[in-house]
C-alpha cells in the first residue's frame, strides 16, 4: 500500500499517549501520520471520543487506517456502530492494540461510560493485538473482542498493556502487525477490483 495515498490516524488512550509511548513514535515516523485529539485525556466522555473521531475522519481527503491503542479501540468499536456508510467507507482497516475491556470488574470510573463495548464486526479489516498479562483485558477477553470484531488476533507473552510502563516504546514489532493489516487490505482490494 502506497503511504502517500493512506491517512494514519493514531487513537491514543485514557490519559494519551506521552511522547516516549510507540504511538507518539509512530506519528513520528509513519509517513501521512496524525492524532485525534480529545478535549480531555483524563475524564473521557464516549461521546465526545466519538465525535472527536468522526469529525478526524471526515476532515481527511483520503482513506484512513486506525491505530488505536487501549481506550482507543473502544472508540472505534462504539464510532463504527453509529457512523454512515459514507463515512465508514473511508476507513480502509484498524490496527487495535490492548483494547481496554471497560466492562471488567476493576475497570476505573472514568473509563466505565464507554460499556457496553458495541460487540458487532467492523466494516473494515481489522488486526487485534493483545497480550496475556494485561491488567486492562485478559487474553481471553481480547479473543472475545476480536471474534465480536471481526479481527484477527495476536496475543503477545508478557507483554503487559503494550504500553510505557510494560516497556514498549518505540515497539517496532508492532510495525509487522501494521504490514499484516496493510496486506490484508491490499489483497481485499485486488478481489474487489
Amino acid at each position: 500500500m502506497r503511504s502517500q495515498s493512506i491517512r494514519y490516524l493514531i487513537l491514543p488512550g485514557w490519559q494519551g499517549s506521552p511522547q516516549e509511548h510507540w504511538q507518539s513514535h509512530w506519528q513520528r515516523c509513519l509517513p501521512n501520520a496524525g492524532r485525534v485529539q480529545q478535549r480531555d485525556w483524563d475524564q473521557p466522555d464516549a461521546e465526545s471520543w466519538v465525535q472527536s473521531l468522526e469529525d478526524s475522519i471526515l476532515a481527511e481527503n483520503t482513506p484512513v487506517i486506525l491505530i488505536a491503542h487501549s481506550l482507543g479501540c473502544v472508540t472505534v468499536a462504539r464510532w463504527a456502530a453509529r457512523a454512515s456508510s459514507d463515512v465508514l467507507a473511508k476507513v480502509r482497516g484498524a490496527l487495535l492494540v490492548a483494547p481496554a475491556d471497560v466492562e471488567r470488574p476493576a475497570c476505573p470510573p472514568a473509563l466505565q461510560g464507554f460499556a457496553p463495548i458495541p460487540l458487532q464486526p467492523l466494516p473494515f479489516p481489522c488486526q487485534l493485538v493483545g497480550s496475556d498479562n494485561d491488567s486492562a483485558a485478559s487474553a481471553a477477553r481480547a479473543l472475545e473482542l476480536a471474534r465480536g470484531w471481526g479481527a484477527e488476533a495476536a496475543i503477545l507473552t508478557d507483554a503487559g498493556h503494550i504500553n510505557v510502563k510494560s516497556g514498549h516504546r518505540r515497539w517496532e514489532q508492532g510495525f509487522v502487525y501494521l504490514y499484516r493489516l496493510q496486506r490484508r487490505i491490499e489483497q481485499l482490494a485486488r478481489r474487489r477490483a
